[in-house]
């Protein structure tokens, strides 16, 4: 089966190197041109750029899937499947028909839930108690393609997007080999999605990071979870503006009760009144302009005043 790999990010790694170690012959990687990265903006190849690099796989890097030139290069390779992971283009209508098995999807939820951008981030702040990887055909929808394989994996208390995203890739991995595999011997019969049942996983905003202090413990702590590496959860102290890193659920309701914001410090934990008379313990946090630290070093160097309170954050 001749593959063409689309993607960009850690993500798609596993899936590369998974498909490379199963001796599925990839003749060609598309993924995001080099972009410029840290303190020198100097030009940075993508993760997966990265890996095919390394397995010495030819690399393509359009800024768009409509370049005359990609269309003639695709079509040229005679595709049997196009495997996409994360690429961050939308397919142009042409090139769905030019692979015979088509383009498959390896996608970070069960769909029909969490169509779109952020599955995993969105999953962890609703509260999902389970998600998983999907592989489907895509069409010319957004996420609505037919369904071939499915994984499930329990989202733990402790789960953040990060640690999520690292377990699913290692699944999805798995489970696009044994896709592929079962397209090649006719074992799959692909199924429709049932839009009954379909929800939004849409790209996140650095506004989706504020901190609503009315909320619950347990809906802030799943925003923090949520919302790591990016765009992090962030309320503003003293007119500048604090990430919250870190945080976890008290366990059990303080005698004390703190107003929605409040700040208490107790013996180097930093308590944070949410709504409902919950409360929160928060355990890392970075100050605008400083680095990111442990509750305790911040305590001690910010000196609390009493009645001290958090706001919301800045976009």
């Amino acid at each position: 089966m001749n593959l063409i790999f689309c993607g960009t990010p850690q993500f798609a790694v596993p899936t590369l190197e998974k498909l490379v170690a199963s001796a599925f012959p990839v003749s060609l990687v598309l993924t995001n041109p080099d972009e410029p990265r840290g303190r020198g903006y100097r030009l940075k190849a993508s993760p997966v750029k990265e890996s095919a690099a390394k397995a010495g796989l030819r690399i393509l890097q359009p800024k768009n899937l409509k370049d005359p030139a990609v269309e003639v290069e695709i079509r040229s390779l005679k595709p049997d499947a196009i495997v996409v992971v994360a690429y961050g283009h939308l397919i142009p209508a042409w090139m769905i028909e030019v692979p015979r098995f088509g383009w498959i999807n390896l996608h970070a939820s069960l769909l029909p839930r969490y169509r779109g951008a952020a599955p995993i981030p969105w999953a962890i702040i609703r509260g999902e108690r389970a998600t998983g990887v999907t592989t489907m055909q895509i069409d010319r929808g957004l996420d609505t393609g037919d369904i071939l394989l499915q994984r499930a994996t329990e989202i733990s208390n402790e789960d953040t997007t990060e640690t999520l995203s690292e377990r699913l890739s290692v699944i999805g991995a798995e489970l696009m080999a044994e896709t592929l595999g079962k397209i090649e011997r006719n074992e799959i019969k692909p199924q429709p999605q049932d839009e009954r049942i379909a929800t939004r996983a849409p790209m996140l905003t650095k506004d989706d990071g504020r901190i609503d202090w009315r909320l619950t413990a347990e809906e802030i702590s799943r925003r923090v979870r949520g919302l790591r590496p990016w765009p992090v959860a962030h309320t503003a102290f003293r007119g500048r503006n604090l990430q919250i890193w870190s945080a976890r659920l008290l366990a059990s309701t303080p005698a004390s009760a703190l107003a929605p914001g409040e700040l208490s410090a107790c013996q180097g934990a930093l308590i944070a009144g949410c709504g409902g008379g919950t409360q929160i313990e928060i355990m890392e946090l970075q100050l605008e302009g400083r680095k990111r630290m442990p509750a305790r070093d911040f305590i001690n160097g910010v000196r609390l005043l009493s009645d001290e309170r958090l706001e919301e954050g800045k976009t």
